[in-house]
């Protein structure tokens, strides 16, 4: 199943204006704010190298979970997480080979406290707050808690300039087009059922987020 934003974008409608690149002022302002409520933040100029980032920071032996997210899928995270060539205890795969229903639903509650967990955002402000909002809550579930350690991807032209701004875009940009993925995928409506505003990391280095010079995800 093709996760491209171009699949649903001509049946979404979106404000083309809170999906735009950034300029690297915004960029370095979002990163630096960020930076200053608690959370690492690097700075990858590629798709390849914000990979080759996240590769570098999971030790080996580590469970890993990922929360469903174009962006993972466009950087390649999700396959590597399922065929690559690595040492970490892949949860999701472990969840998806399970038949009985509930058994596969309370595995998804434990991978919440994956030693590294990742997963996209919907929108990220200038002034360092991070935006999120799911259907089921499986994804933002474990970012502000229940994992170790949370690494968060993003493309920068999910940057605006401000909180009202970042739930704006949720609204207007993220929910239509994962709203259309949805439909196709799951055969269901998408909602903003649970939203998730990560003002503040206070668990040093726990939270890690990727910024991508590039236009990804929803």
């Amino acid at each position: 199943m093709s996760q491209q934003k171009s699949d649903y974008v001509d049946d979404a409608e979106i404000d083309a204006t809170l999906d735009e690149l950034p300029t690297e002022e915004a960029v370095e302002t979002a990163a630096e704010n960020l930076e200053a409520n608690g959370f690492e933040v690097v700075v990858a100029d590629s798709t390849e190298e914000a990979l080759e980032t996240i590769q570098s920071q999971i030790p080996a032996g580590a469970s890993v979970m990922n929360g469903h997210s174009t962006t993972l899928e466009e950087i390649g995270f999700a396959d590597y997480l399922s065929e690559g060539d690595h040492e970490w205890e892949s949860l999701a795969d472990e969840i998806w080979s399970i038949d009985d229903d509930a058994k596969r639903q309370a595995a998804r509650r434990e991978a919440q406290t994956a030693d590294y967990f990742l997963g996209g955002i919907n929108a990220i402000s200038q002034t360092g707050e991070l935006v999120a909002a799911d259907r089921s809550g499986s994804r933002i579930g474990a970012y502000p808690f229940a994992a170790s350690n949370v690494v968060i991807v993003s493309g920068v032209n999910k940057i605006v300039p401000t909180l009202d701004d970042a739930l704006d875009r949720l609204e207007s940009v993220a929910y239509p087009l994962e709203n259309e993925r949805a439909q196709e995928a799951y055969g269901v409506d998408s909602a903003i059922a649970k939203e998730l505003i990560f003002r503040q990391e206070l668990e040093e280095g726990r939270t890690t987020v990727v910024l991508i010079r590039d236009q990804l995800g929803y």
